[in-house]
């Protein structure tokens, strides 16, 4: 990615090169904090009732947002309200519902497998358990740990793509594989955070903290941040680039 010169980015930079782990805990934690008064209300940006919602639009949530999904699963769900009706769905039927999220063939597949897994092997119940979420086809870490942080109320990190570039912009980790991501960020705060860590992280990225170009002049962490300057650092700029709605 290419970052923009900005003067004195550098000696801001050197700032933290002799920080101690004791040092980053501190600073990562303040920032939590003031996430958390920046984004109140963070949560999960999918509309669903019930763990089976959550658990089918959070895979059809791959490689699109969250708005196409919510604009998706109103027919889906009308359609096939149950695991066993999902399972029991006609493959070409279930691909022209889901076919606006991309990759449909793919994820029809995924959706009438997981499907039948809850049915045969969980009595149509979305099980509670990671290690058993994992199991099911199309749902890997990052999609167990949404269903049981936001169904069940079970603690767990969301390494997804915002999650990911914000803990390495703030210099939280090095690691760019999401489980050791997930492994560093979890020694770092208590697992009550988890779950509404990972929802104010992603807030933070897709409205202000941008793959391309952050809002740095307009980020609330940004004397916090060792990657300040990455973005315009100008208020009037970096305000223009603050998104204040849910992502289209």
């Amino acid at each position: 990615m290419a970052t923009e010169a900005v003067p004195g980015s550098a000696r801001r930079s050197r700032k933290w090169a002799n920080e101690t782990r004791l040092g980053m805990v501190r600073r990562a934690r303040k920032i939590n904090r003031m996430l958390a008064e920046t984004y109140p209300d963070a949560h999960t940006e999918l509309d669903f009732d019930g763990p089976f919602q959550l658990l089918v639009a959070t895979v059809l949530s791959a490689q699109t947002t969250d708005v196409r999904v919510n604009l998706t699963t109103p027919a889906l769900f009308a359609r096939y309200p149950t695991p066993e009706d999902l399972a029991a769905a006609d493959p070409e039927e279930l691909e022209r519902l889901i076919r606006p999220t991309g990759f449909y063939r793919a994820k029809a597949k995924s959706l009438l497998g997981l499907a039948k897994a809850l049915v045969e092997r969980f009595d149509g119940e979305v099980p509670r358990k990671l290690e058993d979420l994992v199991t099911l086809p199309g749902v890997g870490r990052k999609t167990a740990n949404v269903v049981l942080g936001n169904a069940f109320d079970v603690p767990g990190i969301t390494v997804d793509t915002h999650f990911g570039r914000l803990v390495r912009r703030f210099g939280w980790t090095t690691e760019t594989d999401p489980v050791k991501v997930e492994h560093e960020i979890a020694e770092i705060f208590p697992p009550k955070e988890w779950t509404i860590l990972s929802h104010r992280l992603i807030w933070h990225g897709r409205r202000i903290c941008h793959a391309r170009k952050p809002a740095c002049g307009a980020c609330p962490v940004a004397a916090l941040c060792p990657s300040f300057g990455t973005g315009p650092v100008d208020t009037a700029v970096a305000a223009k680039l603050v998104k204040t709605g849910p992502p289209s």
